[in-house]
């Protein structure tokens, strides 16, 4: 274990949680002043509820052995068998990097909640993201990291950040296709 690799894998954890709170703020300033408190609410609420479905079923979907190639087996749900041990040729353990994961799920459906703010019940609002999580971003997640690493783009060093530009392009680009290539090669 390299202590400054944990040191820095759990700082960038940390400042992926605070930018669920920088985002309600923002998006709760876009609002009009009757829905700042529910969209402050909603993108908080992501935080707890998608942390806690990543945990339970989201880490094992999106991080769990290949299935078919689409999604992750259920070897670790519940994190079961994921401590302090070291991941597969790496220098953290697979805790720091389920956290790091985690902020990363927890931010993406936050990020959403402004194509909806103001038009949009809390409980269906809530089926909504934990179904996104599940069926969209997990699987995606999946993919990117085990599949497409694999296979096609060894070479690149995709990050988290990745996970917001393919999701994103399957979920808030309307009347345009989804083009990965163009996503892969841009150079900011």
């Amino acid at each position: 274990m390299n202590n400054g690799d944990t040191a820095w894998v759990l700082l960038s954890a940390a400042l992926v949680f605070i930018m669920t709170p920088a985002v309600a703020l923002f998006y709760g300033g876009m609002v009009r002043s009757k829905n700042v408190l529910s969209t402050i609410m909603q993108a908080m609420f992501i935080l707890g509820m998608i942390s806690v479905e990543f945990v339970l079923i989201g880490y094992t979907l999106a991080f769990g052995s290949d299935v078919n190639g689409l999604i992750g087996d259920l070897s670790k749900v519940g994190l079961q068998n994921v401590g302090y041990n070291l991941l597969d040729g790496g220098t953290i353990p697979e805790l720091a990097f389920v956290a790091f994961q985690c902020m990363f799920a927890a931010l993406t459906p936050a990020l959403i909640t402004g194509a909806f703010a103001e038009r949009m019940k809390f409980k269906g609002f809530v089926l909504l993201m934990l179904l996104w999580a599940i069926f969209i971003y997990n699987p995606m997640a999946h993919m990117i990291y085990w599949v497409f690493w694999a296979f096609l783009f060894a070479q690149l060093a995709l990050s988290p950040a990745e996970m917001f530009a393919f999701s994103s392009s399957v979920r808030g680009r309307p009347g345009r296709p989804v083009n990965v290539f163009e996503i892969l090669s841009r150079t900011d």
